[in-house]
């Protein structure tokens, strides 16, 4: 045991002293290792203790998770309801308003078309007024061209002159306040002579107006041209008034003025604003130009005269038919009075009989009530009746 083994720093280790170092090593080796142990369980026990905590924390968390999982359940289910609602609210509400809007669209589309029908419609008549207008255009430029070929001619256009004349006068007057074609003491026939009342002499209407000088005054492209033909219309309307004061106004005979009749308003219109020296010679001459419309305000004035003159002329049979009548209301107001005296009569009678019925009634009632008088008694009167009407309105008392 004391046999040294190693010398260690000049110190001379022996079996022994290596026994105990390896004891000593040993056991200091065991306590480590008890140490390490002991203070392994420690942080064993301790890490149990924490992941015992820890478990708890993540069951504490894991409960709180579920209630809040819970609670989001219900209220995911309550909100799943409230949008069920909601959206069948919705569902209803887009449903009424599609049922709504198809119902507007509907009633629009059959206005519209009902609108569209009408419109097609009334388009229709106005095509067919437009047409029947056309047709009427058609006929009114044959009309117009037939016009100007009876207008390029003497004889017609005096035919047509004198046509315009006849209507407007016999539309106006009676048969017996003209004449057409009289014959004057002078053997003139003119076209149209007016009777006016209490005057013999007849007011002379001549038809007849040159035109070809219009025409020419109308078509004229220059200033000598128009001259020309300005000077052509003078020319011939002057000789044609002088004419007409030739030969239609014979003194004591016929008026003292003359008509010349201008059968279109636009060749009268001419006359006054380009030849106001043939006017003015023509009043000169007592030479009246009128137009159509001039000549049916003048025989309207004429109508009322003739119409007065009339009156005036009847007028003392108006007075005898008023007398005729006033003797017809006298004799119905006599006999009217002796109408109501029969009714007075016939009204007093009536209230005689109802008073003899009273009566009678009185003593029948009596009678009925064994209400006899006695022998030799006097008789009395009955009371007097209450009044009772009468059916013409009067009221008798008993007498």
């Amino acid at each position: 045991m004391d046999r040294v083994i190693l010398i260690v720093g000049g110190h001379a280790v022996t079996w022994g002293e290596a026994v105990l170092a390896l004891l000593g090593a040993a056991v200091l080796g065991l306590f480590w290792l008890a140490l390490s142990a002991g203070r392994a369980s420690r942080e064993r026990s301790l890490e149990a203790a924490g992941a015992i905590e820890r478990q708890r924390e993540l069951d504490e968390k894991l409960a709180a998770l579920t209630q809040i999982q819970s609670e989001m359940t219900g209220r995911m289910q309550t909100i799943g309801e409230v949008f069920g609602n909601r959206q069948a609210d919705l569902v209803r509400l887009i449903a009424e308003r599609l049922d709504s809007l198809q119902n507007r669209v509907g009633d629009g589309l059959n206005a519209t078309s009902r609108q569209t029908s009408e419109n097609l419609s009334k388009l229709n008549e106005r095509l067919a007024v437009i047409d029947a207008a056309q047709k009427r255009l058609t006929d009114l430029t044959g009309e117009v061209l037939s016009l100007k070929d009876i207008l390029s001619n003497k004889q017609t256009r005096g035919a047509f002159g004198q046509g315009r004349m006849e209507a407007i006068v016999r539309d106006a007057l009676p048969p017996a306040a003209y004449e057409f074609q009289a014959l004057l003491s002078s053997g003139r026939r003119p076209d149209c002579v007016i009777r006016l009342p209490g005057d013999d002499r007849p007011l002379v209407v001549d038809a007849k107006f040159p035109l070809e000088g219009f025409t020419a005054f109308r078509e004229a492209q220059g200033d000598e041209a128009r001259r020309s033909a300005m000077q052509r219309v003078r020319a011939d309307v002057g000789a044609h008034v002088k004419d007409i004061a030739d030969k239609y106004l014979i003194p004591g005979e016929t008026q003292d003025i003359a008509v010349l009749f201008v059968p279109a308003e636009s060749l009268f219109a001419d006359l006054q604003e380009h030849f106001e020296d043939l006017v003015q010679r023509a009043h000169r001459a007592r030479v009246l130009i009128v137009s159509p419309s001039l000549l049916s305000m003048a025989i309207q004035v004429m109508q009322a005269i003739v119409r007065d003159a009339r009156m005036r002329e009847q007028a003392h049979q108006i007075q005898a038919e008023v007398g005729k009548l006033i003797e017809d209301v006298r004799r119905l107001r006599d006999r009217t009075v002796k109408l109501d005296g029969h009714f007075r009569q016939a009204s007093d009678d009536v209230g005689m009989i109802v008073t003899s019925a009273d009566k009678v009634l009185k003593r029948g009632e009596r009678i009925e009530a064994m209400e006899f008088e006695a022998p030799g008694a006097k008789v009395e009167a009955a009371p007097p009746a209450e009044s009772l009407p009468n059916p013409l309105g009067r009221s008798y008392a008993a007498e």
